[in-house]
């Protein structure tokens, strides 16, 4: 039985210029009760938009609807409901969880209170039971020790937890129907699995029925029963998960299911050390007593040694907060740290010195770590008024036009700034900032983790032609074992701080021995 009819849907938002862009063109799709739907397709595809005007949370009337467009949720239709008939539907009928829990929770209210809002909106019950209440969500979604995470701030919790937190507050009034919008994007794919694993069993335990949004098809496949592609504003495949996977028609959602990088070759890497790391220990200070000393630390780091060779990549695999990132700051000496770091040969001291040339850093948000305010060419070239200050504004100027080359961008976004490219754009534009100072190592800092698949494989693969070419070194961080697979020639596998098991990108996929690489393996798999 439909329980949620789309006809005919199509999404415009007004331009200035009275050229008004079409972000969902003529979509037409169905949820049975009791079923999950998966919507799948790249940024800018139309999936978020689709379900945003399910609930009417549109920018109205900036967007705007073609006069067919049709959602018909329980026989009644959706498309030009007044506000207040929404607000009865919203959270209670139909429950909606957005994609990063860290900024759709207030990080002023404690994640009991965030909770018992949506409860105290929708049913009349006494403080006793919506506390009651609350407590039960927390333990449904097997939030650990609820007594004490109901009065903890969103903060005090990890990504996991935080995700769990807003599927609490969206089956608060066990709506019919729960739209996911990318919930797992941000996750270890551990908890992604445990994440995937939750949903199911609530679908079972409540009876509802899910929209499930996603950039990534073979995570889709774990838990839809149908699957919509949609691709630039179109629908365009829409089947049973076993047909689409199967027979797929369309050649984008075969791009998609062919997605998966193979296993990298370790080949061409040279004998010669650049980078070795001795017994480096992070520790963060937990408890001081009124003296100020530190009576209790956490090891974020603890022991960990290696070699880097020319030509080779390193890559680094551990869920959050196993210290993957901890490491790769105190090798840039972003962070306190002992031990020893050396590169060429030489030891690289705490404190700022000649060596940070030949070691860059990529970070991990391609939209966070670029200066709006600073156009394109002022962002790559910033590194050049330290280290190269003889050149003249044209020679600067040429380098940087080489280097977007490298990059595989034109030198027409020179006067551009930030905002106006995508994801994998500005990824490009951060690994261009670090390469025109010729480094010998460059640090990648989960580089693809918020890209889309198909823009993942085209990073990886750029990253491989760069090295080869310029025979550089590589340390890649990441939680996603596919693109740790894709580029690596040696792999670290990182838990509570230290290495716990090591070896070469084959002997770890194909013959893990550590039951936590095992674990992180088959959380990847279909």
């Amino acid at each position: 039985m439909n329980m949620l009819t789309i006809k005919h849907l199509s999404v415009n938002f007004k331009s200035k210029k009275n050229n008004d862009f079409q972000a969902v063109k003529d979509v037409n799709l169905s949820l049975d009760t009791g079923k999950i739907l998966g919507i799948v397709g790249e940024s800018g595809s139309g999936k978020s938009v689709t379900a945003l005007s399910i609930l009417g949370l549109l920018p109205y009337p900036k967007a705007y609807h073609s006069k067919n467009s049709s959602i018909i949720f329980n026989n009644q239709e959706l498309i030009g409901l007044s506000e207040s008939e929404f607000q009865k539907i919203r959270g209670n009928q139909i429950a909606f969880i957005f994609q990063e829990p860290m900024s759709s929770l207030n990080p002023l209210h404690k994640i009991g209170h965030q909770i018992a809002e949506s409860i105290e909106m929708h049913q009349h019950l006494s403080q006793a039971e919506i506390k009651k209440r609350t407590l039960n969500l927390l333990k449904l979604v097997k939030i650990p020790h609820p007594q004490e995470k109901i009065n903890a701030y969103p903060f005090e919790l990890s990504g996991g937890q935080r995700q769990r937190v807003m599927i609490a507050m969206a089956i608060a009034n066990n709506p019919q129907i729960l739209i996911a919008d990318e919930p797992t994007t941000a996750l270890d794919v551990t908890i992604q699995e445990q994440i995937i694993n939750l949903l199911l069993e609530l679908k079972q335990k409540i009876g509802m029925s899910v929209i499930f949004i996603s950039h990534n098809l073979h995570l889709v496949h774990k838990i839809a029963d149908d699957i919509a592609v949609m691709y630039k504003g179109e629908l365009v495949e829409y089947g049973s998960a076993k047909q689409v996977f199967e027979a797929p028609n369309h050649s984008y959602t075969k791009k998609l299911i062919n997605s998966v990088m193979p296993l990298n070759k370790a080949d061409n890497i040279d004998k010669n050390i650049v980078l070795k790391a001795e017994k480096i220990n992070v520790a963060f200070p937990l408890k001081k007593n009124i003296w100020g000393r530190v009576i209790e630390q956490l090891k974020a780091v603890n022991n960990v040694s290696f070699n880097l060779k020319t030509g080779e990549t390193i890559g680094i695999v551990g869920e959050s907060g196993s210290g993957k990132t901890t490491l790769a700051m105190s090798i840039v000496n972003l962070i306190k740290h002992d031990g020893k770091i050396y590169v060429k040969n030489n030891k690289l001291f705490n404190e700022v010195n000649c060596f940070n040339k030949d070691l860059q850093l990529v970070f991990q948000d391609p939209y966070n770590s670029l200066n709006p305010r600073m156009n394109i060419a002022e962002i790559i070239g910033e590194g050049l008024n330290i280290h190269y200050k003889n050149l003249s504004k044209q020679e600067k100027t040429e380098k940087i036009i080489r280097i977007l080359k490298e990059v595989e961008l034109d030198e027409s976004v020179l006067n551009k700034y930030p905002h106006e490219f995508s994801g994998g754009q500005r990824q490009r534009i951060s690994l261009a900032r670090a390469l025109i100072l010729n480094p010998q190592i460059i640090i990648l800092d989960e580089p693809t983790s918020a890209l889309d698949v198909t823009v993942q494989a085209q990073i990886i693969k750029l990253l491989k032609h760069l090295q080869q070419k310029l025979k550089l070194s590589y340390i890649f961080i990441s939680h996603d074992m596919n693109a740790i697979k894709a580029i690596s020639h040696r792999v670290m596998v990182m838990k509570d701080g230290k290495i716990v098991e090591q070896g070469t990108v084959k002997q770890i996929f194909q013959s893990p021995r550590h039951s936590y690489t095992k674990n992180l393996i088959k959380a990847t798999k279909l």
